[in-house]
């Protein structure tokens, strides 16, 4: 079972989204408050499960309406994703991944995990 966990950094609060081996799967922006944290939560929960993949590493790829997983290449030829919510504020991003396949398996897994994820606050 996955979960958020909360924490305070030295200009806000954030979350990651953790998978049930507790890798990190999916991180935020930085919040000003714990309570905009929580909405950004609760806002990845409800569109990551419905969310449509948009593979920006295609030639010619089809544009997906919100919700959706944007797949891309980064600078150093890693693949990310980041969830776009119904209203286009991006909501969560991942880490590089070297391949297009494990970027894949990252968003399944974010789907996968972040409806039912608990909330929690770092120690």
């Amino acid at each position: 079972m996955g979960k958020f966990v909360m924490k305070t950094v030295p200009s806000g609060i954030k979350f990651d989204l953790k998978a049930g081996n507790g890798e990190v799967i999916a991180t935020s922006e930085v919040y000003k408050s714990k309570a905009s944290c929580k909405a950004g939560i609760k806002s990845v929960m409800k569109n990551a499960p419905v969310a449509a993949v948009e593979d920006q590493t295609e030639e010619g790829f089809k544009t997906e309406k919100h919700p959706k997983f944007e797949v891309y290449a980064d600078k150093a030829g890693e693949y990310r994703f980041r969830l776009k919510a119904t209203n286009g504020q991006k909501i969560a991003a991942s880490e590089g991944y070297t391949t297009k396949a494990a970027c894949m398996n990252g968003i399944e897994s974010v789907k996968k995990n972040a409806a039912e994820a608990e909330i929690v606050e770092a120690e």
